[in-house]
């Protein structure tokens, strides 16, 4: 993997500062509705800021980030988790995610994401397994492994077994089904063209990671490969597996090679092997997440689209890039 470049100096292109703190709050809850929805209204946004005052918290006017979309209320006296249950009680079912925060190192200069069911809709190696007509006993493996009830690295394994014999003209099949998730391109462009690095890291195939990195613009991707002879799979993964500790050591190595606290960092994914870095990261984010998955992490968007990362970032939407 090449070594990525030193991040530029990280600037706000919306012309806002992306952690308002003016009056001494330390802490920032982002209110972000489902793409689509007119779930975040005024009157919504007020009951927040009515329930956060009844706890006794102090917080400022909402600034908002995309009109009717996502909004930052800056506040103190509550901890995180507090300001976030009372805003996701005085929002009842809305379909709104409710991310808290410090203001502190908002903006991230490093980005580690896994890639399915996150960079991309669907998991590739149950897509491939179509071809095979293996899908169904495949993705129950998919599924145990992702919600942390098999060892990843056995489960890949097993499951690439399974597939022995199948051509790989079935990835070029694969990937022409494979698509992008919204906001996939515009989470990495943004933050690249802010002076982050972007790193694609993956338990699934090269193949596919190498093509998820050239469409969105990542630095670089780490992914698994498997054994092809005379066109064919053997069944077996070029070893070693890249599993949850290879996704924590690649964010702590390139935040160590970048001279970054873990604090600028951001990672997102949707399974057990991604938790470690989930967790480790100063941003780390469950999307569309396992519900093993959700009960753990910091930060959970259930709702949104992968803007969901850049609102929660204190960008606002006309700030948001497609291209670095």
């Amino acid at each position: 993997m090449d070594t990525p470049s030193t991040p530029r100096p990280l600037t706000d292109p919306g012309g806002d500062d992306p952690s308002p703190g003016a009056r001494g709050l330390d802490h920032v809850l982002t209110l972000i509705a489902a793409p689509g929805t007119d779930a975040l209204s005024a009157p919504a946004v007020d009951a927040v800021r009515a329930a956060l005052g009844r706890l006794g918290a102090e917080d400022d006017r909402p600034r908002w980030l995309a009109s009717g979309e996502a909004c930052d209320i800056a506040f103190a006296g509550l901890a995180p988790d507090q300001a976030e249950g009372v805003a996701r009680t005085a929002l009842g079912d809305a379909p709104v995610d409710v991310l808290a925060q410090p203001t502190a190192d908002r903006r991230k200069a490093l980005l580690i994401a896994d890639m399915d069911s996150t960079i991309v809709t669907s998991e590739t190696l149950d897509d491939l397994a179509e071809h095979a007509g293996l899908r169904d006993r495949i993705a129950g493996i998919t599924r145990r492994a992702m919600n942390g009830e098999l060892d990843f690295a056995d489960a890949l394994r097993e499951r690439v077994a399974m597939l022995a014999g199948l051509s790989e003209e079935a990835f070029a099949r694969t990937w022409a089904e494979t698509r992008l998730t919204p906001g996939a391109r515009a989470l990495v462009a943004t933050m690249k063209a802010n002076g982050a690095c972007c790193l694609l890291v993956s338990g699934g195939f090269r193949y596919f990671t190498a093509k998820v990195a050239e469409q969105c613009g990542f630095d670089d991707h780490v992914s698994n490969d498997v054994v092809i002879e005379n066109g064919r799979l053997t069944g077996a993964v070029v070893e070693p597996v890249r599993d949850r500790r290879a996704k924590l050591a690649t964010l702590v190595e390139h935040a160590g090679r970048l001279r970054l606290p873990m604090a600028r960092t951001l990672a997102v994914g949707d399974g057990a092997n991604d938790l470690p870095m989930l967790m480790a990261a100063g941003l780390g984010v469950a999307f569309h997440a396992r519900p093993a998955v959700s009960a753990e992490a910091r930060a959970v968007v259930r709702h949104g689209d992968l803007t969901a990362l850049l609102f929660a970032q204190g960008y606002t939407r006309d700030a948001f890039r497609e291209r670095a």
